[in-house]
């Protein structure tokens, strides 16, 4: 299999498997729980127009939405860890704030989980590359 061939089938699977996740976690129970499934959606409809379609305003509101959806993924894991730190605080109101932290990142809320969006971003980049070097 090509390498074009494998990041795109990385690419379709993580999407996939991302939104899957998210859906069957209920994260759309909030309107900022839905901004992962949004992007995810947006990203399979441009990879739809992009394979049809390979014009530079395709390819530069693609890029646009990559970032958006890399930018949801850290913005993510802010969330996640300003919850499960508030969360430790609570349960451990003498605890130094280092111990805290290090508390929150394996908190009941998976702090590290939505830089996934990141590395989903980073693949449809370098997908973008691999389709730019063919033309």
């Amino acid at each position: 299999m090509s390498l074009h061939k494998t990041i795109l089938l990385a690419f379709v699977i993580m999407m996939l498997g991302t939104g899957l996740d998210l859906y069957l976690l209920s994260h759309y129970e909030d309107r900022l729980q839905f901004i992962p499934i949004l992007c995810i959606s947006l990203l399979m409809l441009m990879m739809i127009v992009l394979f049809f379609l390979r014009t530079t305003l395709v390819k530069n509101v693609f890029k646009f939405v990559l970032i958006i959806t890399a930018l949801s993924g850290v913005y993510g894991s802010y969330l996640h860890l300003i919850a499960n730190y508030e969360f430790e605080i609570e349960m451990q109101p003498t605890a130094n704030n280092l111990d805290l932290f290090f508390e929150s990142l394996s908190g009941a809320l998976p702090a590290l989980a939505p830089l996934s969006m990141v590395v989903l971003a980073l693949i449809g980049y370098s997908y973008l590359i691999l389709i730019n070097k063919k033309q």
